[in-house]
C-alpha cells in the first residue's frame, strides 16, 4: 500500500488511525452485523454513535450548555443563506470580507436584507486581515460574520473583531478544531468537516440558543430552520450518517492526542517549519502578511508561474499532492491540518530545498 502526503485544502487529509478502525468496521460495526453505511439513522445503534460524537465534541471545545450543536448538511455555502434566514431579523447584517468564502456569504445575504462590508482587504489580494478594533457596527445589525481562517488566501483572524455587543457569526471550515477556542465569543460557530475533520457531506453548527428562534424570514423552507433541526436533535431526516460517523471518530482521536490544546502547539511547530523555509528562501515566499499567517492553509510562489507549474509536477512525482494553489490565485497551497504529519512537513521543506537547488538559475 502506498500513501502520499496529500497537502488538499478538502476534502483533506484524515487520521490513518481513524480510517483503519473505519475499515475494520465496515462489515460489521460492534456486532450488529452490518456497516454504519446500511443502519437506520433511527436504530439504537447510530442514536449511540450521534450522541457520542456530540458529547466529544461539547467535551473538546468546552461548549457551554445554552449552545446547540447541530450536525446538518450542505455545507458551509449552505450556512450563507441558512445564517440570514435566520438571524437577519432587522433584515441588516454587516460582513467583514477578507476571502472568498467571506466574500461569497456576504453576496448570498445581499438576497435576504442589508448586508454591510465594514471592513475588506480585497485592496490587497486577501492578503491580510484588516484591523477589527473599531469598526462601524451598525445600530440595527443583527450579527457580525467573520470567515476566521481564509483557506485560499491562507490568513487567519488572531484576534476576534469587536462587534460592540453584536452576535459574532464565524465561519471556521478550515480551522474547526486545530486550536481552543472560547465558544461564548460567538453567537454562532460553523464550518464544513472536510478539511480538518471529516469526509465531506457534514456541516457542524454550534449555536447560542437564544439565536434558535420560530421568527425567521418569511419563505424559509422547513429544512432550512435551526429550531426545526434542533428539536429534532440533527435527526428531522436522513442526517448524514456515516459522515457523523467519521467526525466522531476524529474527535476522540483528538482527546488522545491530548486535546485542543496540545494540537496547537503540535500545528504551530509543523506551521514554523514551513514559513520558517519560505522567510529564508531565496524562490518561494509566502503570500501574506506575517501577522495574519495561518497555521492550516500555508500559500506560496515562485513569481514564475512555468517554475510554479515544474515545482508542483515534480512534487506530485515526489509523493507530495494537492500542492497547486487555488484556481483564483495560482503559485502553491500547503493545507497542513490536524491530521497531517510532522514528518509531512518536513519532508516537503526537504524537497523544496533540493528543487530550489537545482532550478536557481532557472
Amino acid at each position: 500500500m502506498r500513501r502520499v502526503y496529500n497537502f488538499s485544502a478538502g476534502p483533506a487529509v484524515l487520521p490513518e488511525e481513524v480510517l483503519r478502525e473505519a475499515a475494520d468496521e465496515m462489515l460489521d460495526y460492534k456486532g450488529t452485523g452490518m456497516s454504519v453505511m446500511e443502519m437506520s439513522h433511527r436504530s439504537k445503534a447510530y442514536d449511540t454513535i450521534i450522541k457520542e460524537a456530540e458529547a466529544d465534541l461539547r467535551d473538546l471545545m468546552k461548549i457551554p450548555e445554552n449552545y446547540k450543536v447541530l450536525f446538518l448538511q450542505g455545507g458551509a455555502s449552505q450556512q450563507f443563506a441558512m445564517i440570514p434566514m435566520n438571524l437577519m431579523k432587522n433584515k441588516v447584517a454587516d460582513y467583514i470580507v477578507t476571502g472568498q468564502w467571506a466574500k461569497k456569504a456576504y453576496q448570498e445575504a445581499q438576497i435576504y436584507g442589508k448586508a454591510n462590508k465594514i471592513a475588506s482587504s480585497e485592496d490587497e489580494t486577501f492578503s491580510y486581515i484588516p484591523d477589527c478594533t473599531d469598526l462601524p457596527i451598525s445600530e440595527d445589525a443583527d450579527y457580525v460574520y467573520i470567515c476566521e481562517n481564509n483557506t485560499i488566501y491562507g490568513t487567519k483572524f488572531k484576534t476576534l473583531p469587536d462587534t460592540k455587543g453584536k452576535p459574532l457569526v464565524a465561519d471556521v471550515s478550515s480551522c474547526f478544531l486545530s486550536e481552543p477556542v472560547d465558544v461564548t465569543k460567538y453567537g454562532v460557530i460553523y464550518g464544513g468537516v472536510q478539511k480538518n475533520i471529516g469526509p465531506a457531506g457534514v456541516v457542524i453548527v454550534i449555536i447560542r440558543e437564544e439565536l434558535i428562534t420560530e421568527d425567521v424570514l418569511p419563505g424559509t423552507p422547513t429544512m432550512l430552520r435551526y429550531k426545526i433541526h434542533a428539536d429534532n436533535e440533527s435527526l428531522y431526516n436522513t442526517p448524514p450518517a456515516y459522515g457523523i460517523y467519521i467526525c466522531g471518530k476524529v474527535f476522540k482521536w483528538l482527546k488522545k492526542q491530548g486535546g485542543l490544546e496540545a494540537m496547537k502547539e503540535y500545528n504551530e511547530k509543523k506551521a514554523k517549519i514551513l514559513y520558517d523555509f519560505l522567510d529564508q528562501s531565496k524562490m518561494f515566499r509566502g503570500t501574506v502578511r506575517k501577522e495574519d499567517r495561518s497555521l492550516m492553509n500555508v500559500p506560496f510562489v515562485t513569481g514564475d508561474g512555468d517554475l510554479d507549474a515544474k515545482f508542483v509536477k515534480e512534487a506530485r512525482e515526489a509523493g507530495f499532492e494537492n500542492l497547486k494553489g487555488h484556481r483564483s490565485v495560482g503559485g502553491m497551497r500547503a493545507s497542513i491540518y490536524n491530521a497531517m504529519p510532522m514528518e509531512g512537513v518536513e519532508k516537503l521543506v526537504e524537497f523544496m530545498g533540493k528543487f530550489e537547488a537545482e532550478n536557481q538559475n532557472t
